[in-house]
């Protein structure tokens, strides 16, 4: 019945962000709890972009709602979550930098804005970093204790595209796109 409502709505739920570096892998650790936590219509689809930057284009191109969970250097102190919608999410290259990837998806963002294809409805939900320069570390546990905090913010944005995402049974799991473009070759 959801999928009626929501019919020509495509959201894509999309963590980016490197995994090598401590906590700039916020937004892959926070899409991955996501989808372990919450089931969701077919009509929300749930990415791991990593830093794949212009290979998520396509499937950026095709989302008419983009839903992005990152780790951002808001100049706030470490730990703030922090929410930006449409405009107010970094889309220009001269916007100064903010994570170690930004300019990879900041250049897909612009590009899908120049072809007019960027989706009408963005929120990004990041999270200020404690961490983001010890290679090899895992989050800090201040990032890794923020993360129910992110989801509950996407919750809240995902209600207001109209979606009403449900907490899972324990034991069941959520589906992840990895197309064959994001995958490892080994």
């Amino acid at each position: 019945m959801e999928d009626n409502i929501l019919s020509g709505r495509r959201i894509l739920v999309l963590g980016i962000g490197n995994l090598l570096w401590a906590d700039e892998g916020f937004g892959v650790r926070a899409v991955e709890a996501f989808g372990r936590a919450y089931e969701y219509p077919n009509s929300v689809l749930l990415m791991d972009g990593g830093t794949q930057g212009l290979l998520l284009m396509p499937h950026i191109q095709e989302a008419t709602h983009l839903l992005i969970f990152d780790a951002v250097d808001f100049g706030q102190p470490p730990g703030t979550m922090v929410t930006r919608r449409n405009e107010e999410v970094p889309a220009y290259l001269h916007s100064g930098k903010m994570s170690l990837h930004q300019t990879g998806f900041q250049e897909v963002l612009v590009l899908c804005d120049l072809l007019g294809s960027r989706p009408p409805e963005m929120a990004l939900i990041g999270l200020q970093p404690l961490d983001w320069d010890t290679f090899g570390g895992d989050l800090t546990t201040l990032a890794r204790e923020s993360i129910p905090t992110a989801l509950e913010s996407a919750v809240s944005v995902l209600r207001e595209w109209g979606v009403e995402p449900r907490l899972r049974r324990e034991g069941a799991c959520g589906e992840f796109l990895f197309p064959r473009a994001l995958q490892s070759s080994v």
